[in-house]
C-alpha cells in the first residue's frame, strides 16, 4: 500500500531496530545542532530515538513531509500498476504529478528550502528525519541529477544521507 501521508500506525520492531542502529551509527559525531522530522507518526518514532542518544529534542517539520501522493494515497500497488499516471510518475519524476497532489520537483524545493534554512540556523549541523523519496530527491539536487534518475538512488530504511550545502546555491531541479 501506498501510506503516503495517511495516519500511519508508527514504526514497526524493525523500523525501531534500524532507527537504534542509526543512532548507534551517528554516536561517534558530534550531537547535532537540532533534529527536525518530517509529521508523520513512522519519522517523529524514528526522530525520538535519535533524539534520545543525542538529548536533543524533536521539532516537526511539515516541509520535511513524505510526498504529497493526492488521490493514489493508500492505494494498493497492485491497483496502481493499472493505473498509466503511475507508470508516468515512476518514469517521468521530473514532470509528472500526483492526481491532487504534488511533483516531485514540488516536494524536492520545499524539503531543500528548509534544509537551508535549518542549515542557517544553526553552527552546527541538524538532523532532518524525512522520508526515502524526499531523501532521494535532495540526492538529485546535490549530484545535480534529474529526478527522472530517482529510482537509481539507493535509500534502505534506517539509513543516513549527509547532505553538503556549504557553498550551494538553493535551486530545485
Amino acid at each position: 500500500r501506498l501510506t503516503g501521508r495517511l495516519a500511519d500506525g508508527g514504526l514497526t520492531a524493525e523500523g525501531r531496530a534500524q532507527a537504534g542502529q542509526a543512532a548507534a551509527a551517528l554516536a561517534a559525531a558530534s550531537a547535532p545542532a537540532a533534529i527536525y522530522a518530517s509529521p508523520r507518526r513512522r519519522t517523529l518514532e524514528t526522530a525520538s530515538i535519535l533524539a534520545e542518544a543525542f538529548r536533543v529534542p524533536v521539532t516537526p517539520e511539515p516541509a520535511l513531509d513524505e510526498v504529497d501522493f493526492g488521490e493514489w494515497s493508500g492505494k494498493r500497488f497492485a491497483e496502481l500498476d493499472r493505473d498509466e499516471r503511475w507508470t508516468e510518475w515512476n518514469v517521468h519524476r521530473s514532470r509528472a504529478r500526483c492526481p491532487g497532489g504534488e511533483t516531485m520537483g514540488e516536494a524536492q524545493a520545499r524539503a531543500l528550502a528548509f534544509a537551508f534554512e535549518a542549515a542557517a540556523r544553526h553552527e552546527r549541523a541538524p538532523l532532518l528525519v524525512t522520508h526515502c523519496d524526499i531523501i532521494r530527491a535532495l540526492h538529485c539536487w546535490s549530484a545535480r541529477t534529474s529526478l527522472d534518475h530517482i529510482h537509481g538512488i539507493d535509500c534502505p530504511p534506517g539509513s543516513l544521507s549527509t547532505l553538503d550545502l556549504a557553498g550551494a546555491e538553493q535551486v530545485a531541479a
